[in-house]
C-alpha cells in the first residue's frame, strides 16, 4: 500500500482503484498492527458478500456501492495499527449493535429494499456470527495496544453522501455538511479534549484545492456508531474513539470514480495525524 493512487496513472477506473486494496476477498478483515498507540479503521469499506447471500439481495452492486464506504482503506494505509473489514455493509453492518446489524426493513438501509424476499434465519445468524468475532478480535487486539501504551486513540474512518437527490442534482448545503465530520456522542469529551481538540486542529490546517477544509463536531454525524460506543464502554478510561466522516467530495457517489489527487491528499492528513495525536496522548492522566 505505500504506492501513491496516482501511481495508478492511466487507470483511473474505481474498481481497479479498490482491487489494490484487496489480498484476498474471501477474507473477513485484515489487520496490520505496529508499534503505536494510534489504530485506525475502516469498516465500511468492504463490498464482498459471502456466496451463500448473493442471490438473495434485491438491489445490485452498484446500489450497495452507493451507501458503502470506498477508498476509506486507503485513506488509513500509513497508519501502523489498522483495520479493514472487508465485507459490504449490507452483509453484516459492524457500526450498529447486533440487533440492527443485519439491515431486514427499508427503514434500516435508506429506505432501500435489500432483500429479494425474507431473509432466512440461519442466514442471518451466520451474519451476526460475523458481528460477534469482529467484536471479540478487536477487543482483544485494543487490550493488547493497551497494555504496551496504557491508553490508545481508534480513529473510525467513514465517508457519507451529499448528493441523494442524484449525480446532476444540488449536494447538501455546506452549513448541512462538512467536508470532515469529528463525531464525539459516546465518548468523555472533558477528558479526551487534548486529543480531539489536536486532531481537528491538525487537519483544519490544511487546504484542498486552495481552500481550508471545513472540519467541524457534531454536524452531519454525531458518532453514534457501536463500534465508538464498544470502545468507551470496555476501555472508558484509556481509550478515545474518534468518529471521522469523509464527506464524499474525494469521489462521484453515483459512478464510484474517485478523484485520485484528493485521496493522496486525505491520505496523508490522516498519516500526519497519527505524532500529533501521539504527542496529545503523551499529555493525557
Amino acid at each position: 500500500m505505500a504506492e501513491s493512487l496516482r501511481a495508478a496513472g492511466s487507470r483511473p477506473q474505481s474498481v481497479e482503484l479498490r482491487d489494490m486494496l484487496f489480498e484476498d476477498e474471501r477474507a473477513l478483515w485484515s489487520i496490520e498492527r505496529g508499534s503505536s498507540p494510534i489504530i485506525a479503521t475502516a469498516i465500511h469499506e468492504g463490498h464482498s458478500v459471502r456466496t451463500d447471500l448473493a442471490d438473495q439481495y434485491a438491489l445490485m452492486s452498484d446500489e450497495r456501492l452507493r451507501e458503502e464506504d470506498p477508498y476509506t482503506a486507503y485513506t488509513i494505509c500509513d497508519v501502523q495499527n489498522r483495520v479493514t473489514f472487508h465485507r459490504s455493509r449490507f452483509e453484516v453492518d459492524l457500526n450498529r449493535n447486533r440487533d440492527g446489524a443485519i439491515y431486514l426493513s427499508p427503514e434500516q438501509a435508506w429506505g432501500l429494499r435489500v432483500w429479494s424476499g425474507v431473509l432466512p434465519p440461519e442466514f442471518i445468524e451466520a451474519s451476526l456470527q460475523i458481528h460477534d468475532a469482529y467484536y471479540e478480535t478487536l477487543k482483544t487486539t485494543l487490550r493488547g495496544i493497551e497494555r504496551q501504551f496504557g491508553r490508545f486513540v481508534l480513529l473510525d474512518v467513514h465517508s457519507y453522501n451529499h448528493r441523494r437527490d442524484g449525480r446532476e442534482a444540488a449536494p447538501t448545503e455546506q452549513a448541512s455538511a462538512p467536508d470532515i465530520n469529528i463525531g464525539t456522542f459516546s465518548m468523555d469529551r472533558q477528558r479526551w479534549t487534548p486529543v480531539v481538540d489536536a486532531l481537528i486542529a491538525h487537519l483544519t490546517s490544511f487546504e484542498i484545492d486552495g481552500r481550508p477544509i471545513d472540519v467541524r463536531e457534531n454536524v452531519a454525524f454525531q458518532g453514534k456508531g457501536e463500534q465508538t460506543r464498544f470502545v468507551h464502554e470496555h476501555f472508558p478510561n484509556s481509550g478515545c474513539a474518534i468518529a471521522i466522516e469523509f464527506k464524499k467530495f474525494f469521489m462521484d457517489e453515483w459512478t464510484g470514480e474517485p478523484d485520485v489527487e484528493i485521496l493522496d491528499q486525505l491520505r496523508n492528513m490522516i498519516s500526519t495525524a497519527v505524532p500529533v495525536l501521539e504527542k496529545a496522548l503523551d499529555g493525557q492522566p
